[in-house]
């Protein structure tokens, strides 16, 4: 069985999303949530899905290679970023080498990197009056959205009248679609 680790820092409905696929698909389980957020939705979500959430401080993260060896000795597999802000060290890069994905809400190339998140991304899109929209999923390097694709989604957002209502529909593609991505992913 493969062991995903799910880092975040929100609401945590995309990691809900993998949990509940998990229950249908048991190609592999959620060995642990790593937060940056004490206040992260995602923590009260974890409590019962068998697994630990582990906090983590900045200088933690960026200073030494603390989280990076916790990984390795738990046995993960793949990191899955879902919703998580921060820039991937490249301690953790050289430990999982091409085994860390990310989900953005947007269809990169265009409206990704730094500052490039959740509803600044929508309204990116929606400013600059888009007819589709999407996800993307991929690989992480070295800078915000850069890495390899390995899906793509798009969807028709001519009608929304919002950024609100890009994220609505955007938000349903990523929960539609992750978990599927993920497991198709670790059977390469």
């Amino acid at each position: 069985m493969k062991k995903l680790a799910i880092f975040a820092s929100g609401g945590g409905s995309n990691a809900q999303k993998i949990h509940e696929y998990l229950q249908e698909h048991p190609f592999a389980k959620i060995d642990c949530i790593v937060v940056n957020n004490l206040n992260a939705g995602v923590i009260s979500k974890a409590k019962n899905w068998d697994c630990e959430v582990i906090n983590i401080s900045k200088n933690d993260f960026y200073k030494d290679s603390k989280i990076s060896n916790l990984l390795i000795s738990r046995g993960v597999d793949l990191v899955v970023l879902a919703g998580f802000l921060w820039l991937i060290p490249q301690h953790l890069l050289q430990a999982f080498p091409q085994k860390i994905i990310n989900i953005h809400p947007a269809l990169l190339p265009k409206y990704g990197g730094r500052g490039m998140y959740g509803m600044n991304v929508h309204k990116a899109v929606f400013d600059a009056k888009e007819r589709t929209s999407g996800i993307t999923i991929h690989t992480i390097d070295e800078e915000y959205d850069k890495g390899q694709i390995i899906f793509q989604k798009s969807v028709e957002i001519e009608s929304c009248k919002s950024p609100e209502e890009i994220a609505d529909i955007v938000l349903k593609i990523e929960h539609e679609n992750f978990a599927k991505t993920i497991h198709k992913y670790l059977q390469k």
